[in-house]
């Protein structure tokens, strides 16, 4: 069946929704809130074998891959050093592996690509209200503009629009009391093969960093933060005084401290969200994905596989169900359960990182073997059959 389907959000969920949406006979556009392509969005994050899949159905994760490298395993410590445990992040069976790439390149990665198969994408076009009409929805943008199609998909993130407007009782995100930075540091030695993330239990701050086959050093930060801070808050911190809250708090842990001192651009701070539920995702014509519907802690490292899951499951019901009504309840049937166990997956990850008892209690766990790993195979093994014509 052939529809015009509007999508709300230019991220990691709206371009490969499109594309997945172009395969399967929809055309789509992308309707995104924000001026001009991702430049200097973020910092770098994981994408799990299991996203990998996805790209590899719809021919994008050549393309991704490039901009890469492969991080297949992870190790973690104690503040002095001292191994915990470590475990490889998932296979393929052709040997693909998790893939570490900065935020800005996937982004614009995806974007390129869509617009290359011939996606629209519109910029600009933050949305403010939609409706059912009858035969569609009608989108209002904050411009003044309208837009039609038969439905409409956000992917819109963490403070989701189209979220509220689908259910105006809604739950807000859940705040996790943890902050997020990062950076890339040249000239210092450290431990660790290329692409193995040494994941270190700092005494004030938990800390990773992976090394990069360039020579480089990839880490990360999440600062303790047990208030919420605002948008003006957070951008109220000038880069000096963010260097120096975290110089303070790696002050003693060697060699998180030499990373954050020879890292030319710390990235500005921002705030860790989960969802552990959000009652309804679809109405009158209307649908949410990726972060707006199920958003994660990094902790999980699956954030973005999960959007793109989505993105493949969603284009798949609209092309074998009959009729809209039908394609997102199959789609929810398909996709609730496995993202809100990963959502729980990724909370009791991030429990260790803040300061605390469980933090203090990880040396003797590991050491009697009841912090023994999860096997995660459920996560990184899952597979959407693209070219199958039956619903699992």
């Amino acid at each position: 069946m052939t529809y015009e389907a509007m999508i709300v959000g230019g991220g990691v969920a709206g371009p490969v929704t499109a594309m997945a949406l172009r395969d399967a006979g929809i055309d789509a556009t992308v309707y995104e809130a924000y001026p001009s392509d991702a430049a200097g969005v973020g910092s770098f994050l994981s994408l799990a074998v299991n996203g990998l899949d996805v790209l590899r159905a719809l021919d994008l994760h050549t393309a991704v891959r490039e901009r890469g490298f492969d991080t297949p395993r992870m190790v973690l410590r104690t503040a002095r050093g001292n191994r915990l445990a470590g475990f490889d992040l998932g296979e393929l069976p052709d040997g693909t592996r998790t893939q570490t790439v900065m935020r800005e390149a996937l982004y614009g990665t995806l974007r390129a690509e869509a617009v290359r198969r011939g996606i629209r994408v519109e910029h600009g076009k933050r949305l403010v209200h939609a409706e059912r009409t009858a035969d569609g929805v009608r989108a209002r943008f904050a411009d003044g503009t309208e837009a039609r199609g038969d439905l409409l998909i956000g992917a819109d993130g963490i403070r989701s629009v189209t979220r509220r407007l689908i259910d105006p009782t809604a739950p807000d995100a859940h705040y996790v009391p943890l902050l997020n930075t990062g950076g890339i540091a040249r000239g210092v030695p450290v431990d660790g093969a290329p692409g193995e993330y040494q994941m270190i239990f700092g005494r004030r701050c938990f800390f990773g960093y992976v090394p990069h086959p360039d020579g480089s050093v990839w880490w990360f930060a999440n600062p303790p933060q047990p208030i919420e801070l605002s948008r003006a808050d957070l951008a109220a911190i000038t880069p000096e005084q963010w260097r120096a809250r975290l110089t303070t708090l790696v002050a003693g842990d060697a060699v998180a401290a030499r990373l954050v001192e020879a890292t030319a651009d710390i990235a500005p701070p921002w705030n860790t969200y989960d969802f552990p539920t959000v009652p309804t995702w679809h109405r009158d014509r209307m649908i949410i994905i990726g972060d707006a519907a199920h958003a994660m802690s990094p902790s999980a490292g699956q954030g973005a596989a999960m959007a793109m899951e989505d993105a493949l499951t969603l284009a798949h019901c609209l092309r074998e169900l009959p009729g809209i009504d039908a394609a997102f309840a199959g789609y929810e049937r398909l996709r609730r359960a496995r993202v809100e166990r990963a959502v729980a997956q990724g909370r009791r990850n991030g429990n260790g990182k803040v300061p605390g008892p469980v933090r203090l209690m990880l040396p003797l766990i590991f050491k009697l073997g009841i912090g023994g790993r999860e096997d995660l195979t459920w996560l990184w093994n899952h597979h959407i059959e693209w070219t199958d014509s039956m619903i699992g």
